[in-house]
């Protein structure tokens, strides 16, 4: 892939779009072009094609997406299959319409059955039924899967599909009506221990595991897929190690310093017992993460506290 090759990242304002702008940088590409969405919506297919037919990008880096934990995908179902859907099925038909000879497409492991043998392999897609509280979103991540997988057997084109694993770090959303458990907990615990390490309450019982992925080793799996034309369709991005919430809230409420008690609320739903991903198709090709999980939270904590106030209701 040339540095000079013009590669548009969709999402490029989010926190993985923004780890893959900053990799691609360093990395000397010097062509890459970004659209906020008030410049840009995606949801609106004419301006998309309009956009594509202008620029005429050499290589479409999707990772733009409605995203959010638990209560966000409970409470807003229609939006995220359908936002989700209209975003990427928008880029993926003005890609192939404009002759974009690579698209790299960024899902979910949420796209695989809820009670999946684990660890997740990529042959077990659509074998079983969903878990209920992020369906809507991982319906719309299939449909994308399924569509750059369409383009690649009919048209040839170099369509491939990463998906992550819990992806956190620094840029997340710590916006607690919104965000993932992890940068949830980090916001949580930061409150509390500046509130005089009041009690720190979190949802369910603890015992689902989870994956972590430091969102800079995405964007070097996503660069490793742009100079590498993968062989497959689709491929699992993540550690290939997991460990419970209640060990990752132990473990973050060290890191932050907070002294106080942590309550188990289990009338909350805890989600999908396991989502451990099978890594081996990636580090089989040369790929694997470089950022243990300790060193990451630390990472996504120091960025947490030189941003605070830019967040709301962060008391500091």
């Amino acid at each position: 892939m040339d540095k000079d090759s013009k590669i548009y990242i969709a999402g490029h304002n989010g926190m993985v779009g923004s780890a893959i702008w900053r990799t691609l940088s360093t990395l000397g590409f010097n062509n890459l072009i970004g659209k906020s969405s008030k410049e840009l919506d995606l949801r609106n297919q004419q301006e998309v094609l309009d956009f594509m037919s202008q620029e005429k990008p050499e290589v479409i880096i999707d990772a733009a997406a409605r995203v959010g934990g638990i209560l966000a995908n409970n409470d807003y179902p229609y939006q995220f299959i359908m936002e989700n859907m209209q975003i990427q099925n928008n880029l993926i038909d003005a890609a192939l319409q404009n002759n974009v000879q690579k698209f790299i497409f960024l899902g979910s492991s949420c796209i695989y059955p809820k009670l999946a043998q684990q660890p997740l392999k990529e042959d077990y897609l659509l074998t079983d039924s969903l878990e209920p509280t992020n369906e809507w979103y991982a319906i719309a991540k299939i449909t994308g899967v399924k569509a750059c997988e369409a383009i690649r057997k009919q048209f040839g084109k170099d369509f491939v599909s990463l998906m992550p694993t819990n992806l956190y770090g620094t840029h997340d959303n710590f916006d607690l009506n919104t965000s993932h458990v992890l940068p949830a907990m980090i916001r949580k615990f930061h409150e509390a221990k500046i509130n005089n390490h009041a009690p720190v309450s979190l949802w369910g019982s603890g015992t689902p595991m989870r994956e972590f992925l430091f969102v800079d080793d995405m964007a070097r799996a996503v660069v490793f897929a742009l100079e590498n034309r993968l062989p497959d369709y689709l491929y699992n991005v993540g550690t290939g190690t997991d460990l419970t919430i209640k060990q990752l809230a132990e473990t973050i409420q060290k890191i932050i310093g907070h002294k106080g008690e942590i309550i188990w609320d289990t009338s909350k739903p805890d989600g999908t017992p396991r989502k451990l991903m099978d890594v081996s198709k990636m580090h089989d090709l040369g790929w694997k993460h470089q950022i243990e999980l300790h060193d990451g939270i630390q990472k996504t904590y120091d960025w947490f506290l030189e941003n605070a106030t830019t967040f709301k209701q962060v008391k500091m």
